[in-house]
């Protein structure tokens, strides 16, 4: 098992600075309000921070958008956040001895209430994300384990778990290096959370290693035994996870996918001929600056 290293610095003045780099990452989109998943987002942050340890989230932006150390106090506030509030909007962050970074976002919508501002396709959402040596230290069936145990209390419509840029790869100083990486490694995600909670709607995003599919798109697959009947690829499983929610994993680890070496990935592709219906795709040009936005991109397993 091997993964792409990668890091994109900006230097300056001051020295370096490390604003992307391979990653993984869990996202789970829910068309609830705040009040439903608030114990499942509490349940997510505790396993976080219990296999992660303690100290990997150690800052938050305070309410000017500047980033904060987490003190007793702040984590009193996020807590009161989380539980007292009808929607939370919550962003914790981290960096170990080496540089490499965590985090935990979440955005928790109030849709019986018409202050909350959103659109038709607005959804909440989390997002955790955590360093590559992770995967090479504890191996890929303990971040399968945690993906499902995030997983189980939320109802969510729709999910995915795999590698990932982390930090700020869409960051004008780095972007066209990280469009070149990201389309050379099609697995390797770029998500922007606000974005994709505001437009995805109870459609999917393109093919990752792990892909929860709930309710409506799982039924109008025609259900678990149905989607099983149609992934022919060897190493793809369907796991079904309760009556309505299923999990279809593409092989036994996160793969990056290497065009420049002809590793296209098979089996994300055939399920993204699969989903293809359901596919998140925006309207934006091919060649837009913020090309995780872009058609080009979201249809990259299909094109």
């Amino acid at each position: 098992m091997t993964t792409p290293r990668i890091r994109l610095i900006v230097k300056d003045a001051e020295g370096e600075l490390l604003v992307a780099q391979d990653g993984l990452h869990f996202c789970f989109y829910m068309p609830q309000s705040h009040e439903v998943l608030k114990a499942g987002i509490q349940h997510a942050l505790d396993l976080y921070l219990s296999t992660m340890g303690g100290n990997a989230l150690d800052s938050s932006p305070d309410a000017d958008g500047y980033w904060q150390p987490l003190d007793a106090t702040a984590w009193s506030a996020i807590h009161r956040r989380l539980h007292d509030k009808v929607w939370a909007s919550i962003s914790l962050a981290g960096r170990d001895e080496a540089g490499d970074r965590f985090s935990f976002e979440y955005i928790g919508h109030a849709f019986d209430q018409p202050d909350d501002f959103r659109g038709p396709d607005a959804v909440s959402a989390l997002r955790v994300s955590f360093p590559t040596k992770f995967l090479k230290t504890h191996g890929a069936e303990r971040v399968r384990d945690m993906a499902l145990e995030i997983a189980r209390p939320l109802p969510f419509s729709s999910g995915h778990a795999g590698l990932s840029f982390n930090g700020y790869p869409t960051a004008s100083t780095v972007r066209d290096e990280a469009k070149r990486l990201a389309f050379r490694h099609p697995a390797m995600d770029v998500v922007n959370l606000d974005d994709v909670a505001r437009e995805l709607g109870t459609r999917v995003r393109a093919p990752a290693w792990m892909n929860f599919l709930g309710p409506p798109v799982l039924s109008e697959l025609g259900g678990i035994e149905a989607l099983r009947s149609r992934l022919h690829s060897p190493e793809t499983t369907v796991q079904a996870l309760g009556q309505d929610r299923a999990v279809v994993t593409l092989g036994p680890y996160p793969e990056a996918g290497d065009t420049e070496q002809g590793q296209l990935l098979p089996a994300y592709r055939e399920l993204a001929r699969v989903l293809e219906p359901w596919l998140y795709q925006t309207s934006d040009p091919v060649d837009s600056d913020f090309f995780s936005s872009t058609r080009r991109w979201q249809r990259r397993f299909l094109d």
